[in-house]
């Protein structure tokens, strides 16, 4: 008997890839980012390869607000370890942001930068992922 996983990749149809850019990212635990960024920033799951043998996951593809983010696991064994995440922040601009950022935040981010009206007149602030991803929201002030 299949798993849901299973079958959604044995009868897969194209996928289709929304954003004009588009974030790949390596975490621990690629299916467990998929609750994770369900919960916190209501990402709903696209498609997905099944998890091998070691219980890693090579690609996961989710939609978050309209854009497409895909992840993996580390695969050291093919020259892809994991590092720690630095010098980038993934950008989420959003409507309704006191919505989103206590999504995030009572879903397990933790508050980096508060948000605040920024000197460029948007309502900014950044959050870090269990995952140690940092994210950052937009919203313009008066929205």
């Amino acid at each position: 008997m299949e798993t849901a996983v299973e079958q959604n990749v044995s009868e897969q149809q194209p996928i289709a890839v929304k954003g004009g850019i588009v974030a790949y990212l390596q975490v621990d635990g690629a299916m467990k980012a998929v609750e994770v960024y369900g919960k916190a920033l209501g990402a709903e799951l696209a498609g997905t390869h099944p998890p091998d043998e070691q219980g890693r996951t090579m690609h996961v593809h989710l939609y978050i607000n309209g854009s497409s983010l895909m992840l993996s696991d580390p695969y050291p064994d093919y020259g892809y370890p994991l590092e720690k995440p630095q010098a980038f922040t993934v950008m989420l601009p959003v409507e309704g942001i006191d919505f989103w950022w206590k999504r995030a935040v009572d879903a397990g981010f933790t508050v980096v930068t508060d948000l605040q009206v920024m000197f460029w007149g948007d309502r900014y602030g950044q959050l870090r992922d269990p995952f140690g991803i940092l994210w950052a929201m937009n919203e313009p002030a008066g929205k």
